[in-house]
């Protein structure tokens, strides 16, 4: 099957890197990092658009749905870390935030041929997680043309759910599919086709952005603190003390002894703290409030 891709951003030749293999390691790595420069005002011009989605997404969330990551090769292997990374940081449940990625788990490490050209497994992976029309899918493809992903997006539709795409290329299949397109255009890469570069972090950013901003507006962080973070290690157990403290400017003593009264449950200690309540009467008041500290405390 003959792809064209000439017309593609992300396939160009990029011509400040055409000498790259000349130069000395100190100017290929300033010649690297000039050009990443570039990615974050590339996300930037996209803000409107990743605003819509995060709303999106916490509409789901407040409706029993999901979010769910799809795509292939670099791109599904990013929303595999995003998606693995909001449990241990904000406390949400595993199925909260699910990434696929074209071929299943044996994709995350290595290629599985021609994966990511088959439709018909996208459908298949999002009925394996029953997947309905109160979820939200975001489809991840530099190319915007990835037809495992836009199966995906294919079948989602069609149930009525909302689809966004993250792509880094206009007006692709992709962008025009999509419900709400989020498409920062970072330009050639410094290595020819080498989306994993600007356009992976583009990708990277972008999704740092749809959890973190839908888990703050569910009530996850106060201040800028993540008072649902889960004490699964030393590190972490450390934080929580220290995230009570920085909440509530109490006595580390005093820190320990109500996460050791709320079974290591930061925003119920903070609330405990801050109210001068006990465990149970902290719990039921963040229930009331639907788990949202500031509520609570007012």
């Amino acid at each position: 099957m003959k792809i064209d891709l000439t017309k593609l951003v992300t396939e160009s030749r990029n011509p400040h890197s055409e000498k790259i293999d000349t130069l000395s390691t100190f100017e290929m790595l300033k010649l690297i990092n000039d050009e990443d420069k570039k990615v974050a005002i590339a996300v930037e011009k996209t803000l409107p658009d990743i605003t819509l989605v995060v709303d999106a997404v916490v509409n789901a969330f407040q409706n029993q749905g999901r979010l769910i990551y799809i795509g292939a090769g670099t791109s599904g292997r990013l929303g595999i870390l995003d998606a693995s990374e909001c449990p241990p940081t904000y406390g949400s449940k595993p199925e909260l935030v699910i990434g696929l990625i074209a071929g299943g788990n044996k994709a995350i490490l290595s290629a599985v041929e021609n994966a990511e050209d088959n439709r018909e497994l996208a459908v298949a992976d999002l009925q394996a997680l029953s997947f309905n029309q109160n979820d939200l899918l975001v489809g991840i493809a530099a190319s915007g043309r990835t037809p495992y992903v836009l199966g995906a997006m294919e079948y989602a539709l069609s149930l009525g759910a909302t689809v966004a795409s993250v792509s880094c290329n206009p007006q692709s299949p992709m962008t025009e599919l999509a419900s709400i397109a989020i498409t920062p255009i970072v330009g050639p890469e410094v290595v020819t086709g080498s989306s994993r570069m600007k356009a992976g972090t583009a990708q990277k950013l972008v999704l740092n952005m749809i959890t973190s901003g839908a888990m703050i507006k569910m009530g996850k962080v106060f201040g800028n603190l993540m008072v649902d973070v889960e004490a699964t290690n030393a590190k972490l157990v450390q934080r929580q003390k220290n995230i009570v403290v920085e909440a509530t400017d109490c006595s580390f003593e005093d820190a320990e002894q109500a996460l050791s009264a709320c079974e290591f449950h930061c925003k119920t200690a903070i609330v405990m703290i801050l109210l001068d309540i006990d465990a149970l009467s902290a719990k039921q008041k963040l229930n009331n409030s639907g788990g949202f500290i500031r509520q609570t405390l007012s």
